[in-house]
This record gives structure tokens, sequence and C-alpha cells, in this order.
């Protein structure tokens, strides 16, 4: 297979200047699972040449019904490793670069340090972590799309993407809003569900993890890598692309 014949069909769709564009662009996506991994299933396969990915994660069983990346072959490996794996399989000619930490406020600012970051794809589920990106992609004048929560939800259709101060339904957003607006910071694009989520199970009186099917996070995952494409080839009009319109 040669460069022209992987990129062909794309170009297609969005030019030789729009696969040219998506080549010498750098990802930086916070997150390798259920929606992390769809992210950069998509953007990897329309063409994006460089990607900076973390998490501090590896991969358990509990995984394999939503994560791309999760395969009985990758339980107890690093998430990380697995992704790069992956990348370079469907494009050699791509660079991947790896975090394997924890993320806070702390380590946050260096991954935004790595040389120029074209695009933030947030995908995190600690609330720190994700008010921490968002601020860094903003001081620095870096695009980010911040995901919110997929997990509890059971219709993948109820996905938005646009301005968080849209956003309404989802527990998380509603956090982020109320953190960014005291950090007076405005005009994040985020990804949520209007899908009101089901309430979380209990057992023995303990909350447990929230509930998660294979095709919502990865309709969240496949929907922001759109997003990113069309930003990055700057294909369509910026300000429909922008409007937040129900999927």
């Amino acid at each position: 297979m040669t460069d022209s014949e992987f990129t062909s069909r794309t170009a297609r769709l969005i030019g030789e200047d729009g696969v040219a564009r998506l080549a010498a662009s750098t990802v930086l996506i916070l997150g390798l699972g259920g929606v992390g991994g769809y992210v950069l299933e998509g953007l990897v396969r329309a063409g994006v040449g460089r990607f900076i990915l973390a998490d501090c994660d590896v991969f358990s069983e509990s995984n394999l019904n939503r994560q791309i990346l999760a395969t009985r072959d990758a339980l107890g490996r690093k998430k990380t490793a697995v992704a790069r794996e992956r990348v370079l399989s469907i494009n050699p000619a791509a660079s991947v670069e790896t975090f394997d930490e924890f993320l806070d406020a702390g380590n946050i600012p260096d991954l935004f340090s790595r040389g120029e970051i074209s695009f933030c794809v947030d995908a995190v589920d600690n609330v720190t972590a994700k008010i921490a990106a968002v601020t860094e992609a903003t001081r620095r004048g870096i695009p980010i799309v911040t995901c919110m929560g997929t997990g509890n939800h059971l219709d993948p259709s109820r996905f938005v993407i646009g301005d968080i101060e849209k956003s309404a339904v989802c527990p998380l957003a509603r956090v982020m809003r109320n953190e960014l607006r005291r950090r007076g910071i405005r005009g994040v694009t985020a990804l949520w569900s209007t899908d009101p989520p089901c309430k979380d199970a209990a057992r023995n009186g303990e909350r447990t993890p929230p509930a998660s099917v294979s095709f919502v996070p990865s309709v969240a995952g496949l929907t922001i890598a759109g997003y990113v494409v069309r930003k990055l080839a700057e294909i369509g009009d910026p300000s429909e692309i922008e409007k937040g319109v129900s999927l």
C-alpha cells in the first residue's frame, strides 16, 4: 500500500490540501479509554501525522465491552503502548509520543510544551485534569474539545457538540461550566449528551463505576474525531461546525 492509496478516498472528500494539512498536524489526546481510543482511531485513519497520547492506565477486562484498543492480548498492558502500536500498524509514517503518568494540573502544562500542537482532545474523567487541560489550551490559544460524560447512557443519537455554555442535562457539564465560569473561561467547545443518564447502580450500599455499553462512547469519540478533522482540514463553514447540532 502506498501513501497515496492510504489517503486516496479521504482526499476525494477533503481534497489533497486537506490531506496535507492533516499530515502536518499534531493532536494531543488526553485519555485513551472508551472515547479517546475511538478519537485516535478516527484521526489516524484520516491521516493525522503526529500524536501525543497521554494515559496512565493499563487495560483490564472491564474495558473490553467498549474500548477499541482493549483486546484479550492487551490485558495488563499500558494503554499508551497499545495505542502507539495500533497507530503505527495503520500508518507507519505517523509520529507517536506517549506519556504514562496520572494527569493533573502539575504535569498537563508540560504536555502542551511538546512542540507545536494543532488540537487537543480531552477524554479523561478527572475533573481536575479536565479543567487544567482547558485552562492551558485556552492560555496558549490551542483549540480543544472536552468530552463530557458518556457513561450511564443508552442512546448514541443524543450527542451534541458546541459551546459548553449551551449544555444541559449532563451532570459533568454542569460542574465544568461552573468551574470554567469561576476562572473566566468562555467559548469552550465540548461534547455532551442530552440523554438523561441512568442512575448508578448500587452494590452493598456503595456506588459502582458508571454503566457503559459498546455503542455510546464509540459514537462520542468518532463524533469528536470528525469535528477535529473538519477543523484541521478547514472543511465546511466554521460557523456551522461550531453551532452545536444534535446528531
